[in-house]
């Protein structure tokens, strides 16, 4: 029998346990309930809570006198004002650490600093930054690989804030290549530390498993970079969304298996998956 450990801040952080909540207590509302997307990155929790009644927005398009929650990663305020005029109640479960970034880049602005935003340029929550930004008659850009960094090293002043779920490695070193460059640099790091808990749990672990097992929506933007993290470190990692997707043969011989899960993860799939290497292992 293989010895399994279960990193130990695998699975919910504070903010979607924070939406996932407000989305549970608000399908008791009258009318229709939607989420403006799904509410968390996580398929199976998204249709467990559809089945409550509060289902996901697809076509971008709000009933008049409906519920909606804006998710966890937050939306761009003019969208949030389409949503006020026509819902009946408008419930806003935006990660607390999410509207951290929409202050600093403000702040950033306000400051004079043109803005780099570390992330990735279709996630929603760096979509619902750059509202903020625009908000705040803001210039910046969003740095989703070195080779992005070419227009931030025209300006002397530049700020940095980055989404709350970026690799720490790639962070420091877009912070390390403009220090420099640019005549004056404030930073502002954003992540947040269930980011970097999950992220330091995997490269603790990673090295010292036979197997690595990744659990989390493949949409999940934090738990394909614990993915990304554990497959440098450990040649047989796995990304899954559910038990169903763990094979045999990856446990053939193994003394050892990890198990960690991104931060949009319910507990429950996490102890599906468990139970599931458990036998595998037998």
């Amino acid at each position: 029998m293989a010895e399994i450990i279960v990193a130990p801040h695998a699975g919910f952080c504070f903010g979607v346990k924070r939406a996932v909540k407000l989305a549970e207590e608000s399908s008791s509302l009258p009318g229709k309930i939607y989420t403006l997307g799904p509410i968390i990155h996580n398929p199976q929790e998204v249709n467990r809570l559809r089945e409550m009644g509060v289902n996901p927005l697809t076509n971008g398009s709000v009933e008049e006198g409906s519920v909606v929650i804006v998710r966890s990663h937050g939306i761009p305020p003019d969208r949030e004002r389409e949503l006020r005029a026509v819902a009946s109640q408008v419930i806003d479960a935006t990660c607390p650490y999410v509207k951290a970034v929409h202050e600093a880049v403000c702040r950033l602005t306000r400051e004079g600093y043109f803005v780099v935003l570390v992330g990735e340029k279709n996630h929603p929550e760096v979509i619902g930054t750059l509202g903020y930004l625009k908000e705040c008659n803001g210039k910046g850009i969003v740095v989703e690989s070195a080779e992005d960094l070419k227009e931030a090293l025209r300006h002397e002043r530049v700020g940095v804030v980055a989404q709350t779920t970026q690799n720490e490695k790639f962070f420091k070193e877009v912070v390390g290549e403009l220090a420099l460059w640019v005549r004056e640099l404030k930073v502002i790091n954003t992540i947040c530390n269930a980011t970097s808990e999950r992220q330091e749990d995997v490269y603790e672990l990673a090295p010292k498993v036979d197997v690595m097992i990744v659990v989390g929506g493949k949409n999940s933007g934090n738990t394909r970079r614990l993915y990304s993290i554990s497959k440098s470190l450990n040649p047989n990692s796995y990304h899954i969304e559910t038990a169903q997707e763990l094979r045999a043969e990856w446990f053939k011989g193994v003394n050892r298996v990890g198990i960690t899960a991104g931060a949009s993860t319910p507990d429950w799939i996490i102890e599906e998956v468990k139970e599931a290497v458990e036998k595998l292992c037998e």
